[in-house]
């Protein structure tokens, strides 16, 4: 895809990109913060009784407040940036269960209605800058796109992940299984076939959520409901306790910062 060049002043402030590179610590610890997003909101909302929309004024104002740090902060910071996508990936969550649970809205709806709006930011994001590319995430602009695009892939993949699971009744581990075929298929094109990077990328990233999602929900579930009953309490304390190890992991060998060196 054309990229373009970034502004002179850009350069002289930021040198480093704001996001990581894409390794394979990436995509465990996004598929693990999607699993800690659905779970998450289930605990807070649920086991604890704060409701939905408690849960909602609650952890959007947390959010808000560590995703104002991450666009301030000046490189890429892992602890940071990783916990902004734990708790957008809670807010996503948080966002279609209110729409589904709260206004009675079907999951179909709220898919295709996340469809669009993705869709939307998407073509807003490259008619503005020129690339998708999460390799150019150097500027506040294109960070703020990045940002607006993630949250709706969040939201997008707990309506998309509900509505196999539960709508079209398949259950979470089959629903599991097909997300993760489609994973398999898009890291495919992308290492066997040299099909386009960015989309791919993209594809990927959201299909991870509703896998991620599925897989909390297959462990956290009850049996009788179709999980294996290990509630939302230790899903959410064994993926956060990994998450943490990774994200320590990287912050001490910065393996996953990147150097902006072109017009990329």
């Amino acid at each position: 895809m054309t990229e373009l060049a970034l502004p002179q002043e850009d350069y002289a402030q930021r040198l480093w990109s704001k996001v990581p590179l894409v390794t394979a610590a990436f995509w465990m610890i996004k598929i693990m913060s999607t699993t800690v997003g659905e779970t998450g909101a289930d605990l807070l909302a649920t086991r604890l009784g704060l409701g939905l929309s408690i849960t909602s004024w609650i952890m959007t104002g947390v959010f808000i407040v560590f995703l104002a740090l991450q666009m301030r902060a000046k490189t890429y910071v892992p602890a940071l940036y990783w916990m902004t996508v734990v708790l957008i990936s809670v807010v996503g969550t948080l966002i279609s269960d209110n729409l589904v649970d709260g206004f009675g809205i079907s999951l179909k709806t709220t898919t295709i209605v996340f469809s669009a709006i993705l869709a939307l930011v998407f073509a807003t994001w490259y008619k503005v800058e020129g690339t998708l590319s999460i390799h150019s995430i150097v500027t506040t602009r294109r960070e703020g796109f990045y940002w607006a695009a993630i949250l709706f892939t969040f939201a997008l993949g707990t309506s998309a992940g509900d509505l196999v699971a539960e709508g079209f009744d398949l259950g979470y581990l089959w629903a599991a299984n097909l997300f993760l075929l489609l994973i398999l298929l898009t890291a495919a094109a992308y290492y066997l076939f040299n099909q386009n990077a960015v989309a791919c990328f993209w594809i990927a990233y959201v299909l991870t959520r509703p896998f991620g999602a599925s897989v909390g929900d297959l462990l956290a579930k009850p049996n009788i409901a179709g999980g294996f009953g290990l509630g939302t309490v230790a899903t959410s304390v064994i993926f956060l306790t990994i998450i943490s190890g990774l994200v320590l992991y990287l912050t001490a060998t910065r393996t996953d910062s990147e150097a902006v060196t072109g017009n990329d």
